[in-house]
């Protein structure tokens, strides 16, 4: 794959504050989206206390697991190691261990947030949560490697440095998903 003209080598900081000054802004007006679901949602988390408390976890994870897998492709593309081709077991192996990643932490987080609620008086079923958990969770993961590869490629396609654009792209886009997935997935198995 033949890296476009000056794409992985711009260190100066006009390039850079060029680069992501705007996307910033539009990124910033995306999360507000998040902000604006988990308001909309106050009635179902007052309701069930303990899925307030899987809120930031579910929302942080799921963005550490596109910033995982972007930061890997864009250490395969300065290493010149990646041409997104999709016999590449190697591209194939970083999506199975983000998945089986998020698999352990949103069992994780339901089993944690099921212990939780038993001490403090505010449980659902296990069931229920690891139910919510894991659908929201696996979603988000995909939504992240999804994100993680189409910005990760689009970037380097465009010129932009990768390291620079993808992490902020996906953490934003998949925190607004994973809190509209999460509150959607709540609502759907509790009946809401």
């Amino acid at each position: 794959m033949a890296v476009p003209q000056g794409a992985l080598g711009s260190w100066k900081i006009r390039s850079i504050v060029g680069n992501m000054f705007p996307l910033l802004v539009v990124l910033s007006v995306i999360v507000l989206w998040a902000g604006i679901t988990l308001e909309d949602a106050e009635e179902l988390l007052e309701q069930y206390r303990i899925l307030a408390v899987m809120v930031p976890t579910m929302v942080g994870i799921g963005g550490n697991l596109g910033a995982i897998l972007s930061s890997r492709l864009s250490t395969r593309l300065h290493l010149g190691t990646t041409e997104f081709d999709p016999r590449d077991r190697d591209l194939w192996a970083n999506v199975g261990a983000i998945l089986a990643l998020a698999a352990t932490i949103f069992t994780a987080l339901a089993i944690g947030a099921y212990l939780l609620g038993k001490a403090v008086g505010s449980a659902l079923p296990l069931t229920t949560l690891l139910t919510i958990s894991l659908i929201s969770g696996l979603s988000v993961a995909v939504i992240a490697i999804a994100f993680s590869f189409a910005t990760t490629y689009a970037s380097y396609h465009l010129g932009i440095d990768p390291d620079d654009t993808t992490i902020p792209i996906v953490t934003n886009v998949v925190d607004v998903f994973g809190m509209v997935i999460f509150i959607g997935v709540s609502a759907l198995v509790l009946g809401f």
